[in-house]
């Protein structure tokens, strides 16, 4: 997702206010990770924020990448109210991926120009709106979910045949706690955005599961411009019935290192079990360090073998709680360095820019949980 997170430096403020939880949470460090065959289906994601080929899939197959994370722009697949849907660039995602047996978890966002003079704005407003979402979200989930038109037309006589991996989990937006892409921030906006798009899925595809927008552990900033994730979900829950519309909590737990990122973490599943939602699953479809030593500006860039030490502590922790977590998938920010789209995308990659495979150390560190 493209970012201009100058004001990420304000993420400071906020890991230090975490910092007291540090140590707790580096004594669960030290526990054993669980035995791999105990992970749900899908759990090791990535989010590429370059183009991705053939090439970059069976890379991601031989280092034990399950699942891809990736934007599904409203706005780009139908770009004018009658001029229908086009699907073909998350066709060809989702058939490069089948291929090589891994799934796609996509995040539905941005409202069209023809709705909305800005892309943040939740439709919601009208019922021009609302009904444009649903019918959007219904098209998505009747191409590619259980009963999906595009795995009958690669059926196993088609000219193309895929392996038959329905997309069953639906991410609603992005960091809608954090101005930079919700405008409004509004708990209440965002669970009649989670009403109106758990009907339209299931009316399509009743096996779908609906997940959160990653929530960005700590913005920096506060409201109305942001909320804590602890905080926006506190309030989302206390909403009459939106408990009943979604199936997982996602989370964007960037942080100084892995001590505070654990006390994120934790933060919002002690949240999620006050509220009664103990069964819902909990993703981390965002995390990552940047392997560029300035913390002075963004402080999760962290050097080069930085990068790999907190990818360890941060998979450690994680495995060794996953099931107390109920985490069913961890998704590491981002697969290549990548120029121009945020101020830390340059350095978050699992390999350096360029169309060469050049790995970091921190890709070493992935492959040895992930395989």
């Amino acid at each position: 997702m493209s970012r201009d997170f100058g004001a990420v430096a304000g993420l400071e403020v906020g890991v230090r206010r975490a910092t007291l939880l540090t140590s707790l949470c580096l004594f669960l460090l030290g526990f054993v990770p669980a035995a791999a065959q105990a992970l749900p289906r899908g759990f090791f994601g990535v989010v590429p924020q370059t183009s991705i080929g053939k090439r970059d899939i069976a890379r991601m197959r031989s280092g034990g990448v399950d699942t891809i994370r990736t934007m599904v722009s409203w706005g780009a697949v139908q770009s004018t109210p009658r001029g229908g849907y086009d699907w073909g660039g998350l066709d060809q995602q989702v058939a490069l991926a089948a291929e090589d047996h891994l799934e796609i978890l996509p995040f539905l966002y941005g409202t069209p120009r023809w709705l909305s003079h800005d892309f943040r704005r939740m439709p919601v407003d009208s019922r021009r709106q609302r009904q444009a979402w649903a019918e959007f979200v219904g098209a998505a989930v009747e191409r590619y979910g259980s009963r999906g038109e595009f795995w009958i037309e690669h059926g196993p006589f088609s000219k193309r045949p895929l392996p038959k991996l329905p997309i069953r989990a639906w991410q609603i937006w992005n960091e809608e706690n954090f101005f930079y892409f919700a405008n409004p921030v509004s708990p209440s906006r965002y669970a009649r955005l989670v009403a109106i798009t758990h009907q339209a899925m299931h009316r399509a595809d009743p096996r779908a599961e609906l997940v959160l927008g990653g929530l960005f552990g700590d913005p920096g900033e506060d409201p109305p411009r942001a909320y804590d994730a602890v905080d926006f979900l506190d309030r989302l829950y206390r909403v009459r019935g939106v408990k009943a519309n979604f199936d997982g909590v996602a989370l964007h737990p960037y942080a100084a290192d892995t001590g505070v990122l654990a006390s994120l973490v934790e933060g919002v599943r002690q949240t999620m079990v006050r509220h009664g939602d103990r069964r819902a699953g909990l993703y981390l479809t965002e995390l990552g360090w940047g392997s560029q030593n300035d913390p002075a500006v963004v402080s999760f860039e962290v050097g080069l073998h930085g990068q790999a030490r907190e990818l360890r502590g941060a998979y450690r922790y994680l495995l060794s709680r996953r099931h107390r977590l109920n985490l069913e998938q961890v998704d590491w920010f981002t697969w290549k360095d990548a120029t121009g789209s945020c101020s830390f995308c340059d350095s978050t990659g699992l390999f350096r820019r360029g169309g060469a495979f050049r790995p970091k150390p921190a890709w070493r560190a992935f492959v040895s949980f992930a395989r």
